[in-house]
């Protein structure tokens, strides 16, 4: 069955031994690794891509990226090429768009490579990483806000079926930038099994909008094979590794849908017969999506530095589901989308009191963003957590019954959610305008009310 050439180029192999979807089983061969690539030749000549999932006892358990159909179990042919997947990379991948293997899928050259990249990197060291400071604005108040992003930090965004979950995305990124400093800035954005209509949203929003320039495109469409899907988020963190280690820059990387992702994980686990953990994914979801998010940070004495914002839709909105509560414990807080705000048609519906931002302390402040930010924040988060307890009592006694302060609190409420929740879809507020917006909202309410609050700070900001 297996005929052993040793060639220059690699070691071929001619037969497998059994195909099970997206995997395929070969016996009798010899010194094969761990996410080795493997190219799997078909009767007809054409070429297709592999990894090594399982290696023992001379037999291997090879994934298929573009899938097993039309292989034949006595014909195929297999030459392992004795390295893993490499991404090519260099500065001409910025403002292209490329497949989740890391072809260029947009009609241009392929760009110049300067350097081929293991997509498998490693999690930064911990002793290695340099604590992350420093304020990333979005341009969204509730976000820049309430849960400023900072840089290095992972920040996921928890949405579900039908929130505009796409939309804010895009306006990040369109919009993020670092400010006050001379730096460059860019945006890898991944995206795992998003329907044709959505990516041609993506594309478009960020060609019109003049920003694709910035921005390395890796897409994976919901026809396209799924397990590739398992190979994209790699292949955008290590365009992200090079832009920020080899070149500087400091970088946002957008993950959209890790949900996706996660479904195709335990795909996967179920073909090889895994035992199931918690609703058939794989026991080792956590140390998988870690191996990912733990990607993301910034490097002791390099200039560089790369943030994440995964997206996670939650099925059927159970924020308790494995992927996002996994998630949560990976990552530094969560912006969470709630269904409630959208349906009233407040945009963006970023939830007030489940949010949270655990490293906003260190970058928000005199000489980041401004000194009464912290404060706005907290007293904003209070007021907002009471007049969801005025809201249940007012659904329980009725609204008449409610004291005059508690009313006060009512229209405070409507207030915050249209005037500082609600903006517009590529309206760009900067840092200073969402801290003045919080002031006004906040001088609705009486001025004893606000305990958070310095009386320098009121005497300065209240009312103006």
């Amino acid at each position: 069955m297996v005929d052993m050439k040793h060639r220059a180029e690699g070691r071929q192999y001619i037969g497998i031994d059994q195909v099970s979807g997206p995997l395929i089983f070969v016996k009798g061969i010899h010194n094969v690794g761990y996410n080795e690539i493997a190219e799997i030749v078909d009767s007809k000549g054409r070429v297709r891509l592999g990894t090594v999932l399982e290696t023992a006892d001379g037999a291997a358990v090879i994934q298929v990226f573009e899938g097993t159909s039309g292989l034949s179990i006595p014909e195929t042919r297999i030459r392992f090429r004795g390295e893993p997947l490499r991404f090519g990379v260099g500065t001409e991948i910025l403002g292209r768009v490329f497949d989740g293997l890391g072809e260029p899928i947009d009609g241009g050259p392929p760009p110049m490579v300067e350097e081929m990249m293991d997509v498998n990197g490693l999690a930064i060291n911990p002793t290695a990483r340099e604590y992350p400071r420093k304020f990333i604005q979005t341009g969204i108040s509730a976000i820049d806000g309430m849960n400023t992003l900072v840089r290095g930090q992972k920040l996921p965004i928890f949405s579900g079926t039908g929130l505009p979950h796409n939309k804010l995305v895009a306006q990040i990124t369109r919009q993020a930038k670092i400010v006050g400093e001379d730096t460059e800035f860019a945006v890898v954005f991944a995206a795992m099994g998003i329907k044709h209509d959505v990516s041609r949203y993506f594309v478009r929003n960020f060609e019109e909008s003049g920003v694709l320039e910035k921005v390395v495109f890796i897409l994976n469409l919901a026809d396209d094979p799924s397990v590739e899907r398992l190979v994209t988020p790699r292949v955008a963190l290590t365009a992200a590794e090079f832009l920020a280690f080899r070149l500087h820059m400091h970088v946002l990387v957008i993950l959209s849908d890790m949900t996706n992702y996660c479904e195709s994980l335990r795909e996967i686990s179920t073909v090889r017969e895994e035992i199931p953990s918690r609703k058939g994914y794989p026991g080792y979801l956590y140390s998988d999506l870690s191996a990912i998010y733990e990607r993301a940070g910034m490097l002791k004495g390099v200039e560089g530095s790369i943030t994440q914002m995964p997206i996670l839709t939650m099925p059927n909105d159970d924020i308790s589901h494995p992927v996002p509560d996994l998630s949560g414990y990976i990552t530094e807080g969560q912006i969470v989308l709630e269904r409630e705000l959208d349906q009233r048609n407040i945009y963006p519906p970023i939830a007030g009191l489940p949010s949270l931002s655990r490293l906003m302390k260190d970058g928000i402040g005199e000489g980041m963003t401004r000194a009464d930010h912290a404060h706005v924040a907290s007293q904003l988060f209070a007021a907002y957590s009471h007049v969801k307890d005025v809201r249940a009592l007012a659904a329980v006694i009725g609204e008449e019954e409610l004291t005059p302060l508690d009313k006060i609190y009512l229209d405070f409420g409507n207030r915050f959610e249209r005037e500082y929740l609600t903006q517009g879809e590529y309206e760009d507020r900067s840092i200073v305008q969402t801290l003045d917006i919080g002031w006004k909202v906040l001088s609705y309410l009486p001025k004893e009310e606000l305990h958070r609050i310095s009386e320098e700070e009121l005497n300065k900001f209240y009312g103006k």
